[in-house]
């Protein structure tokens, strides 16, 4: 249990100590609201901003119990700062047929307006997804931060805390991607290994051991299609970086146990423990974490968005008020 405390712990201290500003865009929703409480109540942002109109903030918090001293209510309809936004989001999108018009009214959504106060400095973390579906909290990051430099996917990852200790570092271990990607292309792959494996030096504070999944061992499985984006990925991911400890294709045995690995492995550019799993599409990586989760009694952090240009994170809907704060401090904490 300990370090599973750590790790809330560590992300914590780490917001604490940067002190950035951060936006909710779903200003109304309870759950967010006594999170927003609890952030400022424990120094977790330097300022905490709340998207929506102030008569129906003030509404909710006061259904919610929760006082919004040291937080601020922006509306941005009535923002002073409209024409300055929707002058970015034109620039940003104006390639793909935006016209200024339009910009005015898209740029009001709160999270359009959220991902573009990150994006031009008004704010230097985003969470949202409480009561969004992933695929727009995606949509909104993915056309004004857009991704990080040498990659083109947005991707997740959990960090999974296992009861045993012997797992990973000190139990822990970074799972990716289970819950955006639905069937990765090799390129996209390559990047989700590569976006984990920053993960891994983020949250794990461990150099990265890469293994990249899969039914098959270094060919075991033929020339099946699925085989095969798998071994692409892993060339594409020396490419970009041959300093990185990643190999593959793995069935899982081979990639967790290193006797196994030695046997249907021989010469494997990965020795001893491995702590960052790549899965090869949603599928596999949904119902593996869930498994090691359920059976395994692990406890299951995120899922945390990787590969955006600045920190911005997604909830489940279903996330409860501490999963709101754990998810804001761990965002804030990968403030560049």
């Amino acid at each position: 249990m300990g370090a599973i405390v750590d790790f809330v712990q560590v992300m914590k201290e780490k917001a604490k100590s940067l002190q950035k500003k951060l936006v909710l865009p779903e200003g109304t929703e309870l759950r967010t609201l006594k999170a927003a409480r609890i952030i400022i109540d424990e120094k977790l942002a330097v300022s905490v901003c709340l998207l929506g109109k102030e008569a129906d903030v003030e509404k909710a918090a006061a259904a919610a119990g929760v006082k919004l001293d040291g937080m601020s209510v922006v509306n941005p309809a009535a923002s002073p700062l409209v024409e300055k936004y929707a002058a970015a989001y034109y620039e940003l999108r104006k390639h793909k047929g935006m016209t200024v018009e339009q910009a005015k009214v898209d740029v009001v959504s709160p999270l359009r307006w959220g991902a573009l106060m990150v994006q031009v400095g008004d704010a230097d973390a985003m969470v949202a997804g409480a009561e969004s579906t992933t695929a727009d909290v995606l949509r909104a990051g993915l056309s004004i931060i857009g991704t990080a430099p040498g990659s083109k996917t947005a991707s997740s990852c959990f960090v999974m805390q296992m009861p045993d200790a012997s797992w990973g570092v000190d139990g822990a271990m970074i799972f990716s991607d289970c819950a955006v990607i639905q069937d990765p292309s090799a390129q996209q792959l390559a990047d989700i290994a590569i976006s984990a494996a920053q993960s891994c030096r983020e949250f794990l504070k461990a150099e990265p051991s890469v293994a990249l999944l899969s039914f098959s061992t270094k060919g075991s499985g033929g020339d099946h299609a699925d085989v095969k984006k798998v071994q692409e990925a892993l060339a594409l991911v020396k490419a970009k970086d041959s300093s990185l400890a990643v190999d593959g294709e793995f069935q899982a045995d081979a990639a967790l146990v290193s006797s196994v690995r030695e046997k249907k492995a021989p010469g494997s550019a990965l020795k001893g423990k491995v702590n960052t799993l790549v899965f090869p599409d949603l599928g596999a990586g949904n119902i593996g974490y869930k498994l090691v989760q359920r059976l395994g009694k692990a406890e299951a952090f995120g899922p945390f968005l990787q590969g955006f240009a600045k920190p911005i994170s997604d909830l489940s809907r279903g996330a409860s008020v501490d999963d709101i704060v754990v998810t804001c401090a761990v965002t804030l904490g990968r403030v560049k």
